[in-house]
């Protein structure tokens, strides 16, 4: 009888939530919310200060150092690496495994950071803000994802799929704006030891040795010598999934299912959703650079993920994904104009004023937020039109 009851309480609830593809999307957004105004109330300086508390780890060790960052550099690329054997999976038997259908994302990923940076330059050139223009090319896999997972069955795999290699490339596209435009210099020991830990993965297969304990090893490792290279730790996530033997993903996906969706994510938005709207927010919609950022997201991110996918396929170089229409292609360019993290994480890098910051990160949050409602809508329209 208890053992009944405790299952009807705990266990089935917890279950329709894991099976119900709407729940990340909610509950991102419903913590990001709480923590967006735990941000904003008197409890906001300890709330940031728990968040970026530091932990006193010995310099030699070379790891992060606060709490924020163990979350955006270590917890992430779990993510990425969960991210990255769907990607894997789908290049080699499913719906990217022809040519003309995995070029596709690659293509639209270049377009829609081009594109955005170009419309940033329109408003910013010559001006103390034209070193921004990187800020509006990011796209933020984590709530794209989010937003498409809301939409549950009105979001075809086939789109999803699409949306997820799409932002896969675009971060990959970020991680290196960054690191040549951004960052700090690359340590090329690390990085040659990182690609030499890569060999390695790579080549156990070939040597006839097993998957194992050892993998794990070095793709700590692997993780180890990006983040000290100067590359964003975050790559490695993917790199070490691509090593993955076809044989164990579906068995190491359906393990980091519910610990990533349920877990690493929320923390991931809760964490860096903790943003102090400054007090002169009205100023931040008046200036160039919130333009350029906004309508970067907004209107550079679909426009040049569409142009491009519309110029691979018109060359025959390229094909949408079974079942998706153009409309609903440009639906994902809206949703992939979400930039947030990534956005905000380079507005950092690129302007050194805390006032300028605090403009850019306004702008980041209103273009991120109008292409959330924007994408969800239209894609929401488009899915219910397609039906009627």
């Amino acid at each position: 009888m208890a053992k009944n009851l405790i299952t009807r309480i705990l266990i089935n609830p917890w279950q329709r939530v894991i099976n119900d593809s709407r729940s990340v999307g909610i509950i991102l957004f419903a913590g990001s919310a709480v923590s967006m105004v735990l941000a904003n109330t008197d409890i906001s300086d300890a709330y940031l200060g728990f968040w970026n508390q530091a932990f006193h780890l010995p310099g030699y060790l070379h790891l992060p150092h606060a709490l924020l960052h163990w979350i955006n550099d270590g917890l992430m690329a779990v993510f990425f690496f969960l991210v990255g054997m769907e990607i894997k999976r789908e290049l080699l038997a499913g719906e990217l495994s022809s040519v003309k259908k995995s070029l596709l994302p690659i293509f639209a990923a270049v377009g829609g950071m081009i594109a955005p940076a170009v419309i940033y330059l329109l408003f910013n050139k010559a001006t103390n803000y034209e070193h921004g223009w990187g800020i509006p090319m990011a796209t933020d896999i984590a709530f794209s994802l989010g937003v498409a997972s809301m939409l549950g069955k009105k979001m075809p795999s086939a789109l999803k799929i699409f949306l997820m290699a799409l932002a896969i490339i675009d971060d990959l596209g970020a991680i290196l704006v960054i690191a040549f435009f951004y960052g700090s210099a690359v340590q090329w020991i690390y990085l040659l030891t990182g690609i030499a830990i890569t060999i390695v993965l790579i080549s156990l297969p070939k040597l006839k040795i097993s998957f194992g304990w050892w993998n794990y090893v070095l793709g700590i490792l692997l993780w180890y010598c990006m983040y000290n290279s100067g590359v964003h730790a975050t790559i490695a996530g993917v790199i070490f999934a691509f090593t993955i033997p076809l044989s164990q993903l579906e068995k190491m996906q359906h393990s980091l299912h519910v610990p990533v969706n349920f877990i690493i994510l929320p923390i991931f938005a809760i964490a860096n959703t903790a943003i102090v709207i400054p007090d002169n927010i009205t100023h931040a919609f008046t200036s160039t650079l919130s333009y350029g950022i906004i309508l970067g997201l907004m209107l550079g991110k679909p426009l040049g993920i569409v142009l491009a996918c519309r110029m691979l396929v018109r060359l025959k170089w390229g094909e949408l994904p079974a079942g998706v229409n153009w409309r609903q292609l440009t639906g994902v360019g809206i949703l992939a104009g979400i930039g947030f993290t990534m956005s905000i994480f380079i507005a950092m890098l690129a302007f050194n004023e805390p006032a300028i910051q605090d403009m850019a990160k306004v702008g980041v949050l209103a273009g991120s937020v109008l292409s959330m409602v924007i994408g969800y809508v239209w894609l929401r329209f488009t899915s219910a039109e397609k039906q009627s």
